[in-house]
């Protein structure tokens, strides 16, 4: 398995309140534990409102995770190109487009993203509801790759974000306690027009849904996608954030190590 979309609270590092939120820490400790008995072997690691532009919580979390696991970042808008090859270099795989908590420069971000892609490849990905899909076509159509997180949010946006999958862009089967939608149902039509854009997320801890992340979303996913299902929970994310399976990483290493 590999989780797609997963939140890293650690209390060494900085935290700056969202319209008065805050989040309980949550380790990478607590987020093995919590995931324990799934069988994850690499996850991509998002930034989240409350941590803005800090990347030493980042750094350090891949650091600590290791070579399958990749970081989701939100840049400072004077990050230079050196900012964006060394946090390369540490894991880091994307942009985010926080949308959802408060506003944000679109347009400066949209550069800043396409900057990112030309320089390391980095994809976009977008919190927003989808509702408001269809207003950031302009932005949309200058992305050379990107995903939606959270399946969208809403139902208001389905029809839109179909058409966006149509066009190659990737969407998480995450958050599953924060969405206002027939799950089934959306995951269903997502993974009819494309069976290689639905990844898997746990989006632990959870911070503001109404539920966390429970084994029963497993059952859920499973019962919309059918035989894609390992697709959908390990292999299209990987292929996404170009991170090879661990078990071919691990024959290059013995390859090597034999040679």
């Amino acid at each position: 398995m590999f989780d797609a979309h997963l939140h890293i609270i650690d209390p060494r590092f900085p935290l700056v309140g969202n319209n008065g939120y805050l989040p309980e820490h949550f380790t990478i400790a607590q987020y093995r534990e919590r995931m324990s008995g799934f069988g994850v072997e690499g996850g991509a690691v998002v930034s989240g409102s409350w941590q803005e532009t800090d990347q030493t919580y980042l750094v350090a979390a891949l650091a600590e995770l290791g070579d399958s696991w990749v970081g989701v970042t939100q840049l400072d808008p004077d990050a230079t190109d050196d900012d964006i090859v060394e946090l390369d270099r540490a894991g880091v795989r994307a942009i985010r487009f926080n949308l959802k908590r408060g506003a944000i420069d679109i347009a400066g971000l949209t550069l800043q993203a396409l900057r990112a892609h030309e320089i390391a490849g980095w994809h976009a990905e977008l919190y927003v509801d989808g509702s408001l899909l269809p207003s950031l076509e302009p932005v949309l159509a200058k992305l050379p790759a990107a995903s939606v997180d959270h399946m969208g949010m809403s139902t208001d946006g389905l029809p839109y974000l179909l058409n966006l999958v149509d066009r190659g862009v990737k969407v998480k089967a995450t958050g599953f306690g924060r969405v206002d939608m027939d799950i089934l149902d959306t995951l269903r039509q997502i993974h009819a027009v494309s069976p290689e854009a639905l990844m898997f997320g746990s989006d632990l801890p959870g911070t503001r849904a109404q539920r966390a992340f429970d084994a029963s979303d497993i059952d859920v996913i499973a019962d919309a996608v059918g035989d894609d299902l390992a697709a959908v929970l390990d292999t299209n994310a990987r292929r996404f954030y170009r991170v090879p399976p661990k078990r071919a990483v691990q024959q290059s290493e013995s390859s090597v190590a034999l040679g």
